[in-house]
């Protein structure tokens, strides 16, 4: 008898094994940050929303859209918020010097490095922090003027083996506003895509890389943590743009580590 109520358990318990097995993955979770002190960009909301819809879409992930930076800790928050031990990556669509003190600071830092969480960079996060050299390191440079303004961007594609710009032609053109780089190194990160300057205004004011090297997508590490940034966001018709979309959604499943893909930096192609 016992012999037989063995059996009949350990069948139920196989028979239970493949559907345990069928249950999706967790879902990861995006932080996706619209914090400003400086410059106000119309298309923030289109931003945020499009990375919401993309997780939404995908399955993937859960985003939660913020306006502030009051999760960026790893304290202990009350009246249900979450704090960035509950986050897989965050995204900053940003400006300005962000009201976080030195706690906050060392946990965004931590959360990255120490984690291996991810870091996204979208448009205007160079536009920030400018006092907090950390920052910029971690990211891979500093906003430094746009000569071009919002325009026909011309785009070429440097790496197309790169989950996150595979699906993309060899080049396209954009509608966007393209931003110029400081303290920006090959060295430090791999570029993904960057402007074909030989189809660029090089009389406009204020240009300033006497290289002509105008990157536009990159990735790196940061300690154990991966990052991404693209300059592309500014404009509305960016954001409906679908390759750009698909950018956007292998950008956070790179940095979720959902994929896999070098970060390893190299110097300019001749292509």
């Amino acid at each position: 008898m016992k012999a037989s109520l063995f059996s009949l358990f350990l069948s139920a318990a196989l028979l239970a094994l493949p559907a345990a097995a069928q249950q999706p993955p967790a879902k990861k979770r995006l932080l996706v940050i619209g914090a400003v002190e400086g410059f106000q960009h119309d298309a923030t909301s289109t931003g945020m929303a499009t990375l919401w819809k993309l997780g939404k879409e995908s399955g993937l992930w859960e985003t939660y859209i913020k306006t502030d930076v009051q999760l960026l800790t790893k304290k202990k928050l009350t009246g249900n918020a979450k704090n960035l031990d509950y986050f897989d990556a965050v995204a900053f669509y940003t400006t300005g010097e962000l009201k976080m003190d030195d706690e906050q600071r060392a946990a965004l830092m931590s959360f990255i490095k120490d984690d291996g969480k991810g870091f996204i960079g979208v448009h205007s996060a160079p536009d920030t922090f400018y006092k907090w050299p950390e920052y910029g390191q971690m990211l891979g440079g500093y906003f430094d003027g746009h000569p071009w303004n919002t325009s026909p961007s011309p785009i070429l594609v440097e790496d197309p083996t790169h989950p996150i710009t595979a699906h993309f032609p060899k080049s396209f053109t954009i509608l966007d506003e393209i931003y110029q780089a400081k303290e920006f190194s090959r060295e430090n990160s791999r570029v993904l895509l960057r402007m074909d300057e030989s189809k660029l205004d090089m009389t406009k004011k204020g240009i300033k890389r006497a290289d002509k090297d105008f990157a536009v997508s990159w990735v790196k590490t940061h300690g154990n943590g991966r990052v991404f940034y693209s300059t592309l966001g500014h404009t509305e018709e960016s954001w409906a743009d679908t390759g750009v979309q698909k950018m956007w959604l292998e950008a956070v499943k790179w940095v979720m580590k959902l994929t896999d893909g070098t970060a390893q930096p190299r110097p300019r192609p001749a292509n």
